[in-house]
């Protein structure tokens, strides 16, 4: 058996379901359940996204088969919020489009884990989904630079004014050209929000008195850097944003 939470899933034919599990132990992978949409399935009520499972497997021919499953945890509040709802979808689809297939990765299982968590009790879906970002691009090796010019090198004085330049891997200073402010400038006090997402912990972070423009800015600047990192909008965004503010749909 193994942890696992379903990141995602696909119904194949009349009953059955391919399931892609993370798991701390063998990374990401897909998996059969047979028979799991018919109304006497054992498995189906088990098998659903933000739970913390463990699951058995057998060996198939084309996908493993899920031959058994125990619900661990399942993180029902999340799901009386439709934004914590729609949050936790796009942890998820983060997590699914950015590690490989069978490669261990237990720190992002963990990190999911924790941001199901955050949901769960009640923290606020937009800055679990900021800590969850940056700390996810850390983990794989591909966190934005904010503590020093990207393109020099040189520390950042506390309110330079800088730019968000996702391509080049974060901020950019006064010292180096670049793009023009007026599309990428970012203010001192986003920066400081950005730093305050790595540095604090979850506790310090769920209690920040933050104007609601600064919150935006930030979320827009790492939408940015999400985009330029995936080379595509997140298909989850769509449904966060409707949710959000219904005159979207």
């Amino acid at each position: 058996a193994t942890d696992a939470i379903v990141l995602s899933r696909f119904d194949l034919g009349e009953a059955d379901r391919v399931v892609t599990f993370l798991t701390p132990d063998r990374g990401k992978f897909k998996a059969i359940a047979r028979g799991v949409r018919r109304p006497t399935s054992r498995l189906g009520g088990a098998l659903e996204p933000f739970a913390e499972l463990r699951v058995n497997l057998a060996r198939g021919r084309t996908f493993e088969v899920v031959t058994g499953v125990a619900l661990v945890r399942a993180f029902l509040r999340l799901r009386d919020s439709l934004e914590a709802t729609a949050t936790a979808w796009y942890l998820g689809e983060l997590a699914e489009r950015t590690v490989e297939e069978r490669e261990p990765v237990p720190a992002v299982f963990a990190l999911l884990h924790r941001g199901y968590e955050l949901l769960d009790a009640g923290m606020a879906p937009g800055r679990v989904a900021r800590w969850f970002e940056l700390h996810l691009a850390d983990e794989l090796g591909q966190g934005p630079q904010t503590d020093r010019c990207v393109e020099c090198g040189r520390a950042l004085l506390l309110e330079e004014a800088v730019r968000w330049v996702p391509p080049l891997g974060g901020v950019l200073g006064e010292c180096c050209p670049g793009p023009p402010a007026d599309r990428t400038g970012l203010s001192a006090n986003a920066v400081k929000l950005l730093r305050a997402y790595r540095r604090l912990d979850v506790e310090t972070l769920a209690r920040l008195r933050v104007p609601p423009a600064v919150e935006a800015e930030v979320e827009r600047a790492m939408r940015d850097f999400v985009r330029f990192a995936l080379e595509r909008e997140p298909r989850s965004l769509a449904f966060l944003d409707a949710v959000r503010d219904p005159s979207h749909r």
